[in-house]
């Protein structure tokens, strides 16, 4: 219901890959900060951050230097600062991130725990 509702909300958005998304109305970003703010607010470290959010039907991703929190459908809705959480005050309380970047080098995933350790 909720990703119902950010969908129209948002309309048509850019491609999954491009660059930063669209800005929500208020109405939706305060939706938003309600149900995913305590989440990025109350991570004990990215692993589990991620996994809360793929819980909730959510993704994380990295774009431009910007934390982006993606629909089930991996479209970006999102920055971290958007929902008043971000990525320099998240980095600051529960480390950096590790970030296996795209070959563009503008995006990138959240390299996983076992990936991490061997790099």
């Amino acid at each position: 219901m909720l990703q119902a509702a950010l969908s129209q909300a948002n309309g048509p958005n850019s491609p999954k890959s491009s660059g930063l998304p669209r800005p929500l109305d208020s109405e939706a970003l305060a939706l938003l900060r309600l149900f995913l703010a305590p989440i990025l607010e109350g991570a004990k470290n990215w692993q589990t951050l991620s996994e809360q959010l793929a819980r909730k039907g959510f993704g994380l991703t990295f774009r431009r230097g910007q934390m982006v929190i993606l629909n089930d459908t991996g479209e970006g809705l999102c920055t971290g600062s958007d929902l008043g959480v971000p990525l320099a005050r998240l980095a600051k309380r529960i480390g950096r991130p590790r970030v296996r970047a795209h070959r563009t080098g503008q995006a990138g995933e959240l390299a996983s725990s076992s990936l991490a350790q061997k790099a």
